[in-house]
């Protein structure tokens, strides 16, 4: 998954939790209706939460990848001075 796609998984899950905080702020759902929303909610927050930290390692990883071509995988990091 692309950062971009990543991105927009990220803004459709809080675009969902806004609606549904607006429902629950609107005071016209029944208690179950109420309790059933919190839940999902709280479903919502955590795949939120695991798309955010999937990401992190992703970009974590490129990172870690770019800096890992300036090492000889036997000797360590390259030296730019002589000994």
């Amino acid at each position: 998954m692309t950062g971009g796609v990543q991105m927009q998984e990220i803004e459709r899950l809080i675009e969902r939790l806004e609606e549904a905080a607006a429902r629950l702020r609107g005071g016209e759902l029944s208690d179950e209706e109420a309790a059933a929303l919190v839940e999902e909610c709280a479903s919502l927050a955590a795949r939120a939460g695991m798309e955010i930290e999937r990401r992190s390692r992703g970009e974590d990883s490129a990172a870690l990848g770019a800096r890992a071509g300036d090492q000889d995988p036997l000797s360590g990091p390259q030296q730019d001075t002589l000994l």
